[in-house]
C-alpha cells in the first residue's frame, strides 16, 4: 500500500545506486529515475545529489529517508496483520542463506513449507555466511540461515543444530588411509580452501589455530567460494578439502571422495537468524520455527544413518 515512489527512492538511498536500486525492484534504470523525479517534483526540492559517480542525500533527502522508512515499515506490518486474519500465511519472505545450505538444506524446507503455506512467495539470496549476517543485521532481509554463531548485537539468533565437518579427497589421496586426522597431519599436504566469510572456512581457521599450527604452515592450493567447484577438485586429487556430512553424501556413495574424521571432532552450526527488535510477522515467525525444526530433524537422521 506504501506510495511507489518512496518504495524506489528508499531502495536508491540504501543501495547508493539508480542500477543496483532497480535490479532489486526488478525495474528499468528509467522507471527508477521517473519515480525519483516526480518525487522531488512533489517535494519541490531535490533529494539526491548525483556527482563523480555517487549519490548522496541533501538534508531534505535524509529527512523523507527516515520517514519513508517508517512508512514502508508500517505498511509492511498492516498487510501482515490483515492477511492473519485469514488465519492463512501469505505474502513474501526475504531469505538469505549460506552456499552450503542452499545447496543441502534449504530444498528440503522450502518444499515442506511451501506445501503447508502455498500462497507464500520465498525470495531467496545465496551468498557466504558473513554477507547473509550483515544483510540481516541491516534489516534488508528477514531472516538468514547461516553456519557461523554471530555475535553482532542487532541479531537475535536460533541454535537449531549441527552438522559434522569432514576432511575429504579422492580415494587416491594419502590421507585417505587415515582414520581420522589431527590437524598436524595436514600440514604439507595442498588445501583447498573455502572463500572469507564462509562459517566453514572461520571453523577450520580455528581448528588449526587450536592446535598451533600457523596459517603460514599451510599449503594453499585454492580460496573457492563453490562447493561444487571445490569437490570436484579433490576429487581430480589437487588437495584435500573440509565440508560437511550433509554435503559430501552423494560423492561418498559414487565413490568420488572418501571423508575422513577430523580429531578432535569439529561441527558447523546451523543457524537461524533475525534483526532484533523488528516487526516480526506471524509469516517470519513460522518460517523460522519450520526452519529449525527441519534442521534438527535433518540432521537427526544423518547423524542416525
Amino acid at each position: 500500500m506504501a506510495d511507489r515512489r518512496l518504495q524506489v527512492f528508499h531502495a536508491v538511498a540504501k543501495h547508493g545506486s539508480f542500477t543496483r536500486a532497480a535490479e532489486h525492484l526488478h525495474m528499468t534504470q528509467p522507471a527508477v529515475t521517473f519515480q525519483i523525479k516526480q518525487l522531488e517534483e512533489h517535494f519541490d526540492t531535490r533529494l539526491l545529489d548525483r556527482g563523480h559517480g555517487k549519490i548522496s542525500l541533501t538534508p531534505a533527502g535524509e529527512l523523507v529517508l527516515a520517514y519513508a522508512e517508517r512508512i514502508l515499515g508500517l505498511s509492511a506490518e498492516l498487510d501482515s496483520r490483515v492477511s492473519e486474519l485469514t488465519d492463512e500465511l501469505a505474502g513474501q519472505i526475504k531469505i538469505g542463506t549460506s552456499t552450503t545450505i542452499a545447496a543441502y538444506w534449504l530444498p528440503h524446507i522450502l518444499e515442506g513449507f511451501k506445501r503447508r503455506y502455498p500462497r507464500v512467495l520465498p525470495r531467496v539470496v545465496v551468498g557466504n555466511s558473513k554477507l547473509t549476517e550483515d544483510a540481516v543485521a541491516a534489516r534488508d532481509l528477514d531472516i538468514g540461515l547461516i553456519e557461523i554463531v554471530t555475535e553482532q548485537h542487532a541479531i537475535e539468533r536460533r541454535s537449531a543444530a549441527r552438522d559434522e565437518l569432514f576432511v575429504i579427497c579422492s580415494p587416491d589421496n594419502p590421507l585417505a588411509a587415515f582414520k581420522s586426522l589431527r590437524a598436524k597431519d595436514l600440514v604439507g599436504h595442498p588445501f583447498i580452501d573455502r572463500d572469507p566469510g564462509n562459517g566453514i572456512r572461520q571453523i577450520a581457521d580455528e581448528f588449526f589455530e587450536a592446535a598451533g599450527i600457523a596459517g603460514s604452515e599451510i599449503t594453499l592450493c585454492a580460496e573457492i567460494g563453490s562447493l561444487a567447484t571445490i569437490k570436484h577438485l579433490a576429487a581430480a586429487g589437487l588437495g584435500f578439502a573440509i565440508a560437511s556430512k550433509r554435503a559430501i553424501q552423494r560423492d561418498l556413495e559414487d565413490g568420488r571422495l572418501v571423508a575422513i574424521a577430523l580429531e578432535p571432532r569439529i561441527y558447523t552450526p546451523l543457524e537461524v537468524i533475525l534483526p532484533r527488535d523488528k516487526f516480526r510477522s506471524r509469516l517470519i515467525t513460522a518460517f523460522a520455527d519450520f526452519a529449525c525444526e527441519e534442521f534438527a530433524r535433518m540432521a537427526d537422521r544423518d547423524s542416525a544413518a
